[in-house]
């Protein structure tokens, strides 16, 4: 079935409660990469979780979902992304069913891996869909634009829907709230999608995703190793010798493969890789900025997990105007001032919030406002700038390419800010006379021996306090090397060509 048809058969108000109902979808999806950030403290203390179990609570979810998309992209070519929703949704449920009652921290850990496949399983169908259900270009962009907000609304909501359920309930509530908003999106999608449009004859490789999920996971323990004091130097060698390996088998194998999961050439095209640019470091940004400010202001400041939630929800307040603007502009304007232009307004947040922090409080809720602005504009075209450059028939493996790259975004912001500032931490504390070498090892571990040694506060807070403006001064200098480089990439007539283009001409453009 062509996009053409495909569209034929759905309303326009069928269409616009797709995107309502698929909405919904990488809604649940986002939060969950999020929502952990300010109930994390409260779970590891209840279920007795060590360090590392800690870690993979966090991180087993996105690791698996950024190891399994490409693959599940080109599945929904083959069986039907219709289909993948469907299935998707259903894992998903079940998932955060288990991941609520877990009665350990490792089963918490597995269910939080199983979320990742449900998650992987219906994200491409997300943006797949809107790409077959909107024929119209200003209606498609303005689609994306939603789809794109969400990314960094979701993102920004999570620490406070995490923080609002803890006020009231238990720690398995941030699981328990996705069942019934997954039910509903399994009934609506019944209703509201178009037919299942198979490809049968769409190869599907998995042995593909399973190296691709090696690299990753080998290379997140690495990461995660290296910045761990003292460093254990055997398993950073052997996790960075799997995920070298991983990788390297993955693209020996897509290009023995006569329909890779991922066609590297399409990196050729300026725009298509200035999209996948500006999506994943923008939200490195923001995962990265949400991450470290949470922790700050709950475990220096005494802000409940609800405030600190509540703080960093100025990066949506940014977010959802400017996401929507950038796509209804679009046409208008091409790539270039959106993409380049919303990664400088970033840039000129990050700065804002390294100056709120330490001089003015306004400051801060100004500059994450102004981040959540600039990511939101740049986000809001990311989309149609990857799935717009597709080939014919391509349109999982773009989808799948998008979202690796807001998962890549979101992992790599975790496993590098987050071992980044646990480093600078342990490296340039000064602690009194007579503490305990634990407070060393990490801002929690200093301050469960505050009551003993009431001095090592003062110590913990200003070590902190110089981990979080490095770390803030290594997230400027990303966005200011995103800035620069989608510049170029985008520089001439071809970024407003994309923009104006039909899909189906962009698609063959593309391909060329």
């Amino acid at each position: 079935m062509s996009v053409s048809a495909g569209v034929r058969q759905v309303s326009r108000a069928q269409r616009w409660g797709l995107l309502a109902t698929v909405s919904a979808g990488l809604l649940l999806i986002v939060l969950d990469n999020s929502i952990l950030y300010t109930a994390l403290p409260t779970l590891t203390k209840e279920l007795g979780a060590t360090g590392s179990q800690a870690l993979w609570i966090i991180n087993a979810y996105p690791v698996v979902m950024a190891g399994l998309l490409l693959g599940s992209g080109t599945l929904g070519d083959r069986v039907g992304h219709r289909r993948m929703f469907l299935i998707g949704l259903v894992i998903f449920g079940a998932a955060s069913l288990l991941a609520a009652f877990a009665p350990t921290a490792w089963v918490l850990i597995a269910a939080r891996a199983l979320l990742a496949v449900g998650a992987a399983t219906m994200m491409p169908a997300t943006l797949a869909l809107i790409a077959v259900t909107f024929d119209d270009e200003r209606e498609r962009n303005i689609a994306f634009g939603v789809w794109g907000s969400l990314s960094t609304v979701g993102m920004a909501l999570g620490p406070i829907v995490g923080g609002a359920l803890l006020q009231v309930f238990w720690w398995g509530s941030v699981f328990l709230i996705n069942v019934p908003v997954a039910a509903a999106a399994f009934i609506a999608t019944i209703m509201l999608a178009p037919p299942n449009d198979p490809n049968p004859a769409k190869k599907w490789d998995l042995l593909s995703s399973i190296w691709a999920l090696m690299g990753l996971v080998g290379a997140v323990l690495t990461i995660k190793e290296f910045a761990h004091t003292p460093q254990n130097w055997l398993l950073i060698v052997g996790a960075g010798l799997i995920s070298a390996v991983g990788f390297v088998l993955f693209t020996r194998r897509q290009k023995r493969l006569n329909e890779p999961l991922l066609v590297f050439s399409i990196f050729r095209n300026r725009a298509f890789t200035s999209g996948v640019i500006a999506a994943s470091l923008a939200m490195f940004a923001v995962a990265g900025i949400e991450l470290i400010t949470t922790q700050r202001y709950q475990l220096l400041e005494g802000f409940t997990p609800l405030g600190a939630g509540l703080l960093v929800a100025a990066l949506a307040l940014g977010a959802l105007p400017a996401s929507l603007i950038g796509g209804a502009i679009l046409h208008r304007t091409g790539l270039r001032p959106i993409i380049t232009g919303g990664l400088t307004t970033a840039l000129v947040g990050a700065v804002l919030i390294l100056i709120g922090v330490h001089i003015s409080f306004p400051a801060l809720i100004v500059g994450l406002i102004v981040v959540g602005a600039g990511t939101g504009f740049a986000m809001s075209v990311a989309s149609i700038a990857i799935v717009g450059n597709a080939p014919p028939g391509r349109e999982g493996m773009a989808s799948s390419v998008e979202e690796v790259s807001y998962e890549f975004g979101s992992l790599t912001a975790v496993a590098m800010l987050g071992s980044l500032i646990t480093f600078i931490y342990s490296t340039v504390i000064r602690l009194p006379a007579g503490a305990p070498d634990q407070a060393q090892q990490s801002l929690p571990d200093a301050l469960a021996v505050v009551d003993a040694y009431p001095e090592v506060f003062a110590a913990a807070h200003a070590a902190y306090n110089t981990g979080y403006t490095i770390t803030m001064i290594v997230i400027s200098i990303i966005l200011a090397a995103a800035v620069a480089t989608t510049a170029v990439l985008l520089r001439g007539s071809g970024a407003r060509n994309i923009a104006s283009a039909p899909a189906q001409k962009r698609s063959t453009d593309a391909s060329e």
